[in-house]
């Protein structure tokens, strides 16, 4: 079988075109780290960039990958033509089975839809709940990626969901859904722990309203005595914008507060090793990496009871859920996970093998097999240039 997967090549979005390497988000990453254990499959990764950069031409024994330039002209203001022009002529090089485009919130899913060929399309960020969750402005890029989205799971033969949440938000619209979370990069699942004393809850997320780590803060400001841990945040914080702002501001006020900004892979692994918890309080959130992360490394999650993250925790077997809206929720969440140590443990070592079980790469890659495969033996009418 033969695949093109059409995702983001992150060198584009950061500016990153000098770096030799193309790198991905960390979903699509594992997903391929699934694939290059599956010979019978030739899998071609395809990203659009503005500027020319350099590439291997296979990233695995049955990878290729392609990076295609597109004119300033050809992106989101336009709906994303010059990228789906782009993909369709090297499509017709390629010639594969189906087309797999990977999240809502750039070109991929635009391009899939277009290529002309079957394909599938999944959800990353359900940018239409975002755009709800923040408000999006007219015209703002929530607002056009919620519009974009809309357009697009109609038209795709069938929607990759990674959550239950997914599912039921794009019901009404996909001809077809299926369930397969996440992948995890297999090195997780290597790590070993050596918590670090006092305790380290870490909070992993780009800083931003959603993700409501001012309400975290917030919720922790009134802790009854002394915090026993130190409160730690990784990811992109914008001084720019006022939430970013008021951020650092609360941050920088607080001793028990700890800013790190965005980390890489490898250091995300070295702060989850030394972690006591993770705590993620978001207000909307879909299948959020760091959880199955978490998971991975066999670290104590609490996790907000909303979207998709539900679908991932189950309270007293593999972590904890609360309201994130709910400050005494949170405070009384992050106390018992503190306080009861072996029962946190317990329930990590429970999450971890669950991980195992349902987020590894190899264990994904063959679900979506079986998608592709089930979306090529029902075919429906196209026309093909």
């Amino acid at each position: 079988m033969k695949i093109a997967f059409l995702t983001t090549d992150n060198r584009e979005p950061f500016q990153d075109h000098a770096n030799p390497q193309p790198w991905f988000g960390t979903a699509p990453e594992a997903l391929l780290q699934g694939f290059a254990q599956l010979p019978d499959v030739e899998v071609h990764v395809v990203s659009c960039l503005r500027r020319p950069a350099p590439a291997p031409p296979k990233l695995a024994g049955n990878i290729w990958y392609h990076g295609l330039v597109v004119p300033k002209w050809g992106w989101m203001t336009t709906g994303f033509q010059g990228c789906i022009r782009a993909v369709r002529h090297k499509l017709r090089e390629i010639q594969p089975d189906l087309v797999h485009g990977q999240g809502t919130e750039r070109e991929a899913a635009m391009a899939a839809v277009f290529s002309g060929r079957p394909n599938v399309v999944t959800l990353h960020g359900n940018m239409r709940s975002v755009a709800r969750a923040l408000g999006a402005r007219p015209f703002s890029y929530n607002w056009l990626a919620a519009r974009l989205e809309a357009f697009v799971l109609p038209r795709t033969d069938g929607v990759v969901c990674i959550s239950n949440y997914t599912r039921q938000a794009v019901g009404g619209l996909a001809r077809r859904t299926w369930l397969a979370p996440n992948a995890v990069d297999a090195a997780f699942f290597e790590v070993r722990r050596a918590p670090a004393s006092p305790p380290v809850v870490l909070c992993v997320a780009n800083v931003c309203d959603y993700k409501n780590q001012n309400g975290l803060i917030q919720a922790v400001d009134e802790w009854p005595g002394e915090r026993p841990f130190q409160l730690r945040f990784l990811g992109a914080a914008a001084e720019h914008t006022p939430y970013g702002r008021e951020f650092l501001h609360r941050v920088r006020a607080r001793p028990w507060c700890d800013w790190q900004g965005p980390v890489g892979r490898d250091q995300l692994r070295a702060e989850l090793a030394r972690a006591a918890a993770v705590i993620l309080p978001s207000l909307e959130d879909n299948c959020p990496m760091v959880v199955l992360e978490a998971m991975a490394v066999g670290v104590p999650v609490l996790g907000a009871r909303i979207g998709g993250i539900p679908d991932l925790i189950t309270p007293g077997r593999t972590g904890e859920l609360f309201d994130p809206r709910d400050p005494a929720a949170i405070r009384n969440a992050l106390a018992r996970c503190l306080q009861q140590r072996a029962e946190a443990e317990q329930l990590a070592a429970q999450a971890r093998t669950e991980a195992h079980e349902r987020f590894h790469p190899a264990v994904i890659a063959r679900k979506h097999l079986d998608i592709y495969r089930e979306v090529l033996q029902n075919p429906r009418p196209r026309h093909h240039e």
